[in-house]
């Protein structure tokens, strides 16, 4: 019974890895959640799932952090929420930012989300208006202070450009 139960155990695992790469911590939990799944049993069918690399957290994770910036400019404390929420362990998520923001510059980023609610929005004309770019760009992650920046310059070319 027990071979059976691993076999039953190692198909799920499989199938659940076929529609999507998953966390280690996602798929253990997946496969506890069938009454008939047995905890040791899903550490060994952990295990060897790690083994045969079809489970990798630092690759799950560089893998989403790549294709989240590729997708939309996001800031590094949103991404890692994003990634903690995916129950990433706390160095594999960090390592994994240094390495997503050591190929993309944060503030290249930024100022592509910038552009993109510039294009929609238009530039800010009003305080308020600008208060919902701050809160935008707040919401996608970036750090205080350069969102601070980007909006005072962008304040500032629009006072420039009202005054010429």
């Amino acid at each position: 019974m027990a071979a059976t139960l691993y076999e039953k155990t190692m198909e799920r695992g499989l199938r659940l890895l076929a529609y999507k790469p998953r966390t280690v911590a996602e798929m253990r939990e997946r496969l506890n959640e069938k009454e008939w799944a047995e905890e040791q049993v899903v550490e060994q069918v952990i295990t060897r799932l790690m083994e045969l690399g079809y489970l990798n957290d630092e690759q799950y994770a560089a893998s989403f952090a790549g294709s989240r910036l590729t997708a939309r400019p996001l800031g590094r404390t949103r991404l890692r929420r994003d990634m903690q929420r995916k129950k990433l362990p706390p160095q594999v998520v960090e390592n994994a930012l240094d390495d997503a923001y050591t190929e993309r510059d944060e503030e290249g980023l930024i100022d592509r989300a910038i552009d993109k609610r510039v294009r929609l929005k238009g530039k800010p004309s009003t305080r308020e208006e600008t208060k919902k770019l701050f809160d935008y760009l707040m919401r996608r992650g970036f750090s205080y202070d350069l969102v601070l920046r980007k909006v005072r310059q962008l304040s500032k070319e629009a006072e420039t450009e009202g005054n010429s």
